[in-house]
């Protein structure tokens, strides 16, 4: 694993959002995921109906989640995103309605964690991103977040965690 130097350009240590970067190598794991191609500013309307409809499915098939849920974004273009969100599971999902058998890939990624508010994820995907470019890493052309602790286990933004992935061509 690469450390993270301490610095990013332009942006004084007091006000990190994001922990020290790593590079890690994950493995393939199942998912039952949702898929969305939607206009950007629709997405805080998804969501949440997304998430508890996942939910719903999974515990209708007596499933359990094996780890925070995420949202897998595919391509990035500034006015659609185009994501599936999902949670890992132990293994294959039988389809259900909208929520698909998927799989977050393997792959290597430059990782790290923000604190706090969604609201803020840019931000920190601002600082991660100039991190790996600092590195003179090439992101691949996806990236996923996985949900750590958010609103639903403590409603005070402060104690919110948000893991950022971002894969890496070789």
């Amino acid at each position: 694993m690469r450390p993270f130097r301490g610095t990013i350009p332009g942006v004084h240590k007091e006000n990190l959002m994001i922990d020290p970067p790593q590079i890690a190598q994950t493995t393939a794991q199942h998912a039952a995921v949702i898929r969305f191609t939607i206009p950007r500013d629709q997405i805080q309307e998804v969501m949440g109906p997304g998430h508890t409809e996942l939910m719903d499915a999974l515990a209708a098939q007596g499933v359990a989640p094996t780890g925070p849920w995420f949202s897998h974004h595919l391509r990035m273009d500034p006015d659609v995103f185009d994501f599936e969100i999902g949670v890992p599971v132990a293994m294959p999902f039988a389809a259900a309605g909208r929520v698909l058998p998927g799989e977050l890939p393997a792959a290597t990624v430059a990782r790290t964690v923000y604190h706090g508010d969604y609201d803020g994820l840019s931000a920190g995907w601002g600082e991660f991103i100039e991190w790996i470019e600092g590195e003179g890493l090439t992101p691949a052309p996806d990236l996923w977040e996985c949900y750590v602790t958010g609103p639903d286990s403590d409603p005070d933004p402060a104690t919110w965690r948000t893991e950022l992935n971002r894969p890496l061509e070789s």
